[in-house]
């Protein structure tokens, strides 16, 4: 498959708040993976050994996954030799993935979720949706989580089911399985982002599919839902100083000040684009992304 890179432009003076909802990069994919290597012979009669097959993963989102989208397929190519394409679009939730809503949604007809699955053939479809809370995109009709919280909830869960059923329509007979991401604390409304998590993993158990609780990697032990700028260092940003910020604190920083929801320690820009500075949040969230993925690949 040849790289891809879509971005979705948002205006200007709309970028925070349609990061809660966003991305905007596109497929991206890498270079056909190497074969595994026969395990040696030896004198004792063995099973064969059954190469695993390199995993297509298709990657969509909102701004969030646009800041995380480069360093995700970085870490999948590595420790999973996946072959990467990646689609997200700033401002985005669920509904702008779906067909059939056309110019009420940001995401052109050719980078829908199913549309997607039916050109990349991918064998996982992980799905970063912060939740678009605030009626930023057309497809959500106005329900914002301010002013109706039951309605908000209940078309969110319908969305997600909509969804997962084109995407597994769109597979046939190789259906993929689908990531869903758990988010990480809202200093604004918590309780939303429990909720919200709480769709992705029922939808998650009624079809057998996966969640990757990247959440919990921004979030502090005992305190999934209190939202922190800072946590200790991990032994991985400790022994690569550029992720831990802060080291005779032994403490990184997961955002800038002047900016809650994304994790990239860059400013926000006009122009959606992936994170350019090491950023200890969205390596965080990339490598659970990618646990999750790896486990999945070599149990089947």
């Amino acid at each position: 498959m040849g790289g891809r890179w879509v971005s979705g432009v948002l205006l200007a003076g709309a970028v925070l708040l349609g990061a809660c909802g966003d991305p905007a990069s596109g497929p991206q994919a890498a270079p056909p993976a190497p074969s595994v290597p026969e395990a040696p012979s030896t004198s004792q009669e063995r099973a064969p050994r059954v190469p695993v097959k390199a995993p297509a993963v298709l990657y969509i989102g909102d701004s969030l996954a646009t800041e995380n989208h480069e360093v995700l397929g970085r870490e999948l190519r590595r420790d999973v030799r996946a072959q990467y394409t990646s689609a997200p679009y700033s401002g985005t939730t669920l509904c702008d993935y779906l067909e059939g809503t056309g110019e009420r949604s940001l995401v052109p007809d050719a980078d829908k979720a199913a549309a997607l699955v039916r050109s990349v053939r991918p064998d996982f479809v992980v799905l970063q949706f912060w939740g678009n809370a605030w009626g930023y995109t057309p497809c959500m009709d106005g329900i914002t989580y301010g002013a109706a919280r039951g309605r908000y909830l209940e078309r969110y869960a319908d969305d997600a089911r909509r969804l997962a059923e084109q995407i597994d329509a769109a597979g046939r007979d190789r259906r993929p399985r689908i990531v869903w991401v758990l988010q990480g604390p809202d200093p604004i409304t918590p309780d939303r982002v429990r909720r919200v998590n709480a769709v992705y993993e029922e939808r998650a158990a009624a079809t057998g599919d996966l969640v990757a609780d990247a959440g919990r990697a921004v979030s502090a032990p005992g305190a999934r839902y209190s939202w922190t700028q800072y946590l200790p260092c991990t032994a991985y940003e400790r022994a690569h100083p550029d992720y831990c910020t802060g080291p005779g604190a032994d403490r990184t920083a997961l955002h800038r000040d002047d900016d809650y929801l994304h994790f990239c320690l860059a400013p926000t820009t006009s122009t959606p684009k992936p994170c350019p500075v090491r950023s200890p949040g969205v390596l965080r969230i990339a490598r659970e992304i990618t646990r999750v993925v790896g486990e999945a690949v070599r149990s089947r």
